[in-house]
This record gives structure tokens, sequence and C-alpha cells, in this order.
């Protein structure tokens, strides 16, 4: 493989996501592919930081605020993970990515989605994912799985998780050659199965 796979994966809490990324890492693995794990935010070093400020920080936070705060943790993630791992020929796994920022502050809060897509551009510098799979589920079941131990982003409520589970199925009607949606609401080998159906195309 000259040229490496950026693959995201993308949902509401609780949508299993962080499961089938460490089920699909092991199945390329066994296969003999170098795979990369990241997340946003909190991608390894300076991401970690700025994560922890996301989710814990206590006091109020504006909206523009934290839409800045996911993009640089998004741009120093694509700049120091994500692009030289591509370049080595890795396939690179990332929980949460540029679709997150427009379901839940576009959709979910309600700022500017092209103003978004904009700041999304020059904070990938244009990098776009080959393949992200959007775990879909409905809101009840999201909101009984996170369970009662909520960070900041999980407290937003069930109007706010209604508009972003909109939104991300409206970017998945607008892109779905990129995006593929999987009902998330099977039992986790079932998921993984969906999940390999999409892959091959790829690998």
């Amino acid at each position: 493989m000259q040229k490496g796979l950026f693959i995201t994966f993308e949902g509401a809490d609780g949508c299993g996501k962080s499961t089938q990324m460490k089920l699909l890492k092991e199945f390329l693995e066994n296969k003999g592919h170098e795979v990369v794990i990241t997340r946003e935010p909190g991608a390894i070093g300076l991401g970690e930081r700025v994560r922890e400020i996301l989710l814990n920080y206590d006091g109020e936070v504006s909206n523009r605020c934290e839409s800045f705060l996911f993009l640089a943790d998004r741009a120093q993630n694509i700049d120091i993970i994500v692009k030289p791992a591509i370049q080595q020929g890795k396939i690179v796994l990332c929980d949460r990515h540029t679709d997150s920022t427009v379901a839940y502050q576009g959709y979910g809060r309600g700022l500017d989605i092209n103003e978004i897509n904009k700041l999304n551009n020059i904070a990938t510098n244009n990098l776009k994912p080959d393949l992200t799979y959007l775990f879909d589920v409905d809101i009840e079941t999201s909101m009984q799985r996170v369970g009662q131990n909520k960070d900041r982003m999980e407290s937003a409520g069930k109007e706010f998780f209604n508009k972003v589970r909109h939104g991300y199925l409206e970017l998945a009607k607008n892109e779905p050659n990129r995006i593929k949606v999987i009902d998330s609401t099977k039992n986790i080998e079932s998921v993984f199965e969906d999940v390999l159906k999409e892959i091959k195309n790829y690998i």
C-alpha cells in the first residue's frame, strides 16, 4: 500500500463506535496492515489537554469558543498524527472528526454550517476521510448506554441529541459514497459484520 487510508468513526455517545474501532484495528492488523488509532478531541499530546477542557471545564463555554477548541485539536491531530501516518502507508482510524463538529456545533448548537465547513477545511488543510462509519442509534438507547455519569457534552439533553442525530443523517444523505450508515442497535457481532462489508471495498 503506497498511500494509507484515513477512516473516521462517527455517531452519538453510546453508539458503540469505539468498540467497533478496536475490533477493526485488530482485524486489519491480523491482515498485515499497520494501524494508527487517534481521536478528536484528545489525540496523544496537546490534544489530551484540549479534551480535558472541552469535556470537564465547569464554567461557561460559548458555542463559538467550543467550536474553535475542537478545530484547534483537529489541526494538531491532522498535522502531527494523521498525515504523517497516511504518507507512510498506514491506516488511520479516528474516533470523531469533522462530521462531529457539523453535527454537534452546527445542527446541535445552531452555528452556521457553511462557516463550520470552511473552518474544518482550514483545520484539516482540505484532507478528507476515505471512509466514514456513522453508527446510528435512537436517542433513548444512546442515553441509556451512556448512563448517569455524563461529561459536559453528554449532559446536553434529549432535544440537543435529536438535532445531532438529524444532522448526522443529513450528512450521510449528502455524501453517501463516503459516509456509510451502520445500524448500531444490533449486537456487537452483527454491527461488526456490517463494518467489514464496507472496509472490503478499500483494502
